[in-house]
């Protein structure tokens, strides 16, 4: 749940712009975890953010009037962007047959009523990107009626630089934006009038947490690229908060803090939420290690940057780590800033460690 503070952020994108010449889209992929009391999860959701990624499209397309109830929760400045179903890609892979064409025509109606211009197409890591694939998607753009609807393509698992080049050269020529996950330092291989980026971070999965330095890398590409609309959607684990502060950021120039408190106090609310014990240190490292605390009020750094500093033992409590974590965190003043950079060793990992 978002605090108070989230819940004031203004929505408009101009807002978000600084030297982005266009418009700067910020969101996560879907809303229904969203809560906010006494608030339908969209209804909550669009008061915070201007932009969704509709993630159930992939697994199932739902009724029409469901999709007309969506657009109406929202104000007409919302954004929607639709993934396809993954019979297109995983199942038929691309290919223009009856079951992907009538897919496809599902989809693009659920793109008109929600008004989304961009619909997101993802393959499986274990798809073959050969001639075959290719003249697949010739025949599927060509065979399908999509207007000005724009498909992101990402292709889960390949790196960029892998992909043979007469498949760049045919999203080329279909217009098709190169969809890649700027957290992982991926780049487009041609610049789009669109940039989207699907945000997962360097851990397994999702299960990541990025750094202060690492939204700003990510905000610092969006800048330096030459796109009239650029669409960030976010899916660490923690993607919600994690969208907000990179929100929080453009509009004050500050990111937030990700506890209530700083120091050992940051981070045992942050191993509160979820620690088991007994656990042994590479077992907290594993389970634990991913999150951020707040070393000050002004620094966050992510609890394995502490974790690996500690013996390796078996640990029978949050305060057992808490008590043989403390004298490798710098001392802080009331205000939580650093009374002295050189007190611990802790004290020289900075946001990008």
């Amino acid at each position: 749940m978002l605090g108070e503070r989230q819940l004031k952020m203004k929505r408009d994108s101009t807002q978000l712009g600084d030297r982005f010449p266009g418009k700067y889209l910020i969101g996560t992929g879907g809303w229904s975890h969203f809560r906010i009391p006494g608030l339908h999860p969209l209804t909550a959701y669009s008061k915070v953010f201007n932009f969704v990624e509709v993630n159930s499209t992939f697994y199932k397309i739902p009724p029409q009037g469901q999709i007309e109830k969506w657009r109406r929760t929202v104000s007409p400045d919302f954004h929607f962007a639709v993934r396809a179903h993954r019979s297109i890609t995983h199942k038929n892979r691309f290919q223009p047959t009856r079951e992907t064409l009538e897919t496809l025509e599902k989809l693009e109606r659920v793109c008109q009523i929600l008004k989304a211009e961009v619909i997101h197409v993802q393959t499986p890591p274990s798809l073959e990107i050969d001639h075959v694939l290719t003249n697949n998607l010739q025949d599927l753009i060509s065979s399908s009626n999509l207007g000005r609807l724009r498909v992101a393509l990402e292709m889960r698992g390949v790196e960029p630089s892998r992909l043979p080049p007469r498949f760049v050269q045919t999203m080329r020529e279909y217009n098709i934006i190169h969809c890649v996950d700027l957290s992982k330092e991926e780049t487009p291989l041609y610049e789009s009038d669109v940039l989207y980026s699907r945000l997962f971070g360097r851990g397994h999965h999702n299960v990541y947490q990025p750094t202060d330095e690492e939204l700003r890398k990510v905000d610092q590409k969006v800048l330096k690229n030459r796109a009239e609309k650029a669409m960030l959607s976010f899916h660490f684990v923690r993607m919600y908060k994690d969208a907000a502060r990179l929100k929080i950021y453009k509009q004050t120039g500050r990111f937030p803090a990700i506890t209530k408190s700083t120091g050992i106090s940051s981070l045992e609310e942050v191993l509160k939420e979820d620690a088991e014990f007994p656990s042994t240190k590479q077992e907290l490292m594993k389970d634990q290690g991913w999150k951020l605390f707040d070393l000050t009020a002004s620094r966050r750094i992510r609890v394995n940057d502490l974790l690996e500093r500690l013996p390796h033992k078996v640990y029978s409590s949050i305060r057992e780590v808490l008590d043989t974590s403390k004298p490798l965190l710098p001392v802080t003043d009331t205000k939580g800033q650093l009374n002295n950079e050189e007190a611990s060793p802790c004290s020289r990992h900075g946001p990008e460690d």
